[in-house]
């Protein structure tokens, strides 16, 4: 059966959207996945199913998100091979920027034509380098000033959550 891994946008960030992970198991669970673990607690998971079309399990694990946390989650799965290829482009483009690199996972691929839009967004010294359904983001002196943000991503390519070099590259070991 096919394996996962669905990254959950904007949960555990303030007081109204909290989603602990032994919720999250327990959405998976009685949304008929097995094989279900989670990692850290900022919306990363593993899950085996049937299913085939990643927009599928999408939309299963959003509606099972909701019902059980009680407000929207916006989830992106990706393949064990997207995550392996997301995390083998980000060790080529993050090399030396580990404290200033975050990959935005998309919820679709955008054209070629969608992923220009993200030329010159940003500041000077920041970046975005699109490849399939990860914007990769080389960010300057620190994340907290950047303008290169995941909000920016999403502004042009649609629904995204992001994670840092770290976080990718670990869970592309683990689960990929």
């Amino acid at each position: 059966m096919p394996t996962y891994i669905a990254f959950l946008r904007a949960i555990n960030l303030g007081a109204t959207r909290k989603f602990p992970k032994a919720a999250i198991l327990r959405a998976c669970e009685a949304a008929g996945f097995s094989d279900v673990e989670t990692y850290i607690n900022s919306g990363n998971v593993r899950v085996t199913t049937p299913m085939r079309s990643v927009a599928k399990v999408e939309a299963v694990l959003e509606k099972a998100f909701e019902e059980e946390a009680g407000f929207e989650v916006p989830t992106v799965a990706l393949t064990q091979k997207e995550l392996r290829d997301i995390a083998a482009d980000a060790v080529e483009l993050g090399e030396g920027h580990d404290g200033r690199y975050y990959v935005s996972l998309l919820k679709t691929a955008p054209s070629a034509a969608e992923a220009r839009r993200l030329d010159g967004a940003g500041q000077e010294g920041e970046r975005a380098i699109v490849r399939g359904r990860g914007a990769h983001l080389i960010l300057g002196d620190a994340y907290h000033t950047a303008t290169l943000t995941n909000a920016v991503v999403e502004k042009h390519l649609g629904v995204s959550t992001n994670r840092n070099l770290n976080v990718i590259r670990t869970l592309a070991e683990k689960w990929g």
